[in-house]
This record gives C-alpha cells, structure tokens and sequence, in this order.
C-alpha cells in the first residue's frame, strides 16, 4: 500500500515543487495546469516518434522549459499580468494538444501505441538490503524516484546555498508579485533572471508530472489531468511553502484520492450512500478543509 502511494504521489510532488519554486520566486504558477497537460501529451507523441521513454520524456520537459522561460520572458519585458498570462496558457495547451491530436492522428480521444514500453518498476540493491525501510522505497518507477530526488535538492538547495538565499531574496522582494524593479536588484541581485528560471524550472517539473500520469496509464487520454494542477497549486499554501510541506500535502492529497477510488469499487454510491461526483471530488474537498485549518493554525501563531 505504502510503495503504491509513493508511486502515486509522484506527478503531484513533482508540479507541487514546480508550484512552490515559481511561487518563493514572486509569482503563482498558474500554468502549471497547462504545463501537465502538453507534458501529458508531448511526451507521448515524442516517446513513438524516437522510440525511447526517457528521450520522449525529456524532449517534452526541455519543450516545456522552453515555453515557460519565454513566457516569463514575455511577462517581465511587457509588463503583463502574470497570472492572465498562465491562465491563458492553460487554455492555449489544451486547445493546440486537441487540434493537433486531431491533425497527426485523427482523433481527438485516446491515443494508444503498442511499440511504446512502459517504464517498469527499478529494483535497488542497495536501498532493498535496508530492513523494512529499503522494500518500501525501492521498486518504484523511474519518475518516482525523479521526484524524490527533486524534493531533497530543492530543500537543500533553497536553504543550505548562496543561490538559495538570493532566489529567496529575489522573491521576497518583489513588489505585487509582478516581474518589476525592487530592492533585490540594488543589491546587484538580478531578480528577472532568478524568476525567468524558476518558471522554466516550474513547467520543467510540471511536464514531467504529466508524462508520469500518461506512462502509468499507459496511453494518453485528453482528461488525464483531470485539474491535478490546480491541486499542486494547493500542495503549496498547505505544505506552508516549505519542500517538505509539499511533499506531505501530495501525500495526503494522493492518499484521499486513492481513498476515493476504493470506495467506489465497493460501490457505495449505488446504495445511495455516496455519489460518485462526491466521491472523485473528494481531493478538492480535502484542499478546502486543510486550507481552512492552515488559516487557523496560521493566525494562531501570528497572534502568539
């Protein structure tokens, strides 16, 4: 139980850290929906055209990359809403992923492709001889273990690094979360650079969750996403803007997913107990509840 939600979790911690990281840098990820979605699909068509999992995967993060960083580009030397400009991304990539689905296969449903190998579960040696511990961790995917490996650089990188401490100084200090002259720059801090990266990195990421849901589903679906980057958005103000945090609320946001899905295979909702419109949005219920609790236990402490 305890390996499959670590393997389930993955695609959420990893566009949550992609979330966090675009956030501490002074603007909201809202293109992380988007991100997920063209990564979903780019990832796919990639891995049939050369043949290979881990090169499609990784042409679709470096695509994705690409268009982050040109996007906050854009936002800083224009001086556009950041958060207009990532909504209108994320309609963008739904659209042009369903028209050229349309164009390259003729259709606009799933796509399947037997010459594509799925990723099998890796097995360390190392990590298995550790008692109980090492048969948790090891035999997960490889984008599981990506996603754990991105979590512990983060949180050193954030933390115990000068690249850390001015990352976190370019965010502080920016003003109305816009992509605008501040303090940080009189410092010689370059604060348009440090968030230009951080939302290359951030859609990196969020390509990356999204070719992790298509190969564990083993083909792409349209509605695979299903608005799990709304719910990274959430990993972030609930995980209180700390990689740790992050990695705990997609825990949890996985676990009640997870939980979802099980009562509906035991059928509750056609006893009328529960319906199952109830019962899938039972993760968004869950962010609603402990983002209430986080106010309380926020507002607690300022007052102490």
């Amino acid at each position: 139980m305890i390996e499959g939600l670590l393997n389930s979790a993955a695609p959420l911690m990893m566009a949550g850290l992609g979330a966090l990281l675009s956030d501490l840098s002074g603007a909201l990820a809202v293109f992380i929906e988007g991100f997920k979605v063209s990564g979903s699909f780019f990832s796919w068509i990639f891995a049939g055209w050369t043949g290979s999992v881990f090169l499609g995967t990784l042409l679709s993060a470096a695509l994705a990359a690409f268009a982050g960083w040109t996007l906050a580009r854009f936002v800083r030397l224009s001086g556009a809403n950041p958060f207009i400009a990532g909504l209108a991304l994320n309609l963008a990539a739904s659209g042009i992923t369903t028209s050229l689905s349309a164009v390259w296969f003729g259709t606009k449903g799933v796509l399947q492709n037997p010459a594509i190998k799925i990723p099998q579960p890796v097995r360390i040696p190392l990590i298995d001889s550790v008692p109980f511990i090492g048969k948790i961790i090891s035999g997960q995917s490889p984008l599981t273990y990506t996603a754990w490996a991105c979590a512990l650089i983060l949180a050193i990188g954030l933390k115990k690094t000068v690249a850390g401490f001015r990352f976190r100084a370019a965010g502080l200090s920016c003003l109305n979360s816009t992509f605008s002259y501040n303090a940080a720059e009189e410092r010689g801090i370059n604060s348009g650079l440090y968030r230009e990266g951080a939302w290359a990195i951030a859609a990196f990421l969020a390509a990356l969750a999204g070719a992790a849901l298509t190969f564990r589903a083993g083909s792409y679906s349209p509605g695979g996403i299903a608005g799990r980057g709304w719910i990274a958005l959430a990993t972030v103000y609930l995980g209180f803007r700390n990689v740790w945090g992050v990695v705990l609320a997609s825990l949890v946001f996985t676990l009640a997913e997870r939980l979802g899905f099980s009562l509906q295979n035991f059928g509750l909702w056609n006893a009328g107990s529960l319906s199952a419109t109830a019962l899938l949005g039972l993760p968004f219920a869950l962010a609603l509840l402990l983002y209430f609790i986080s106010l309380v236990v926020r507002s607690r402490g300022a007052r102490n």
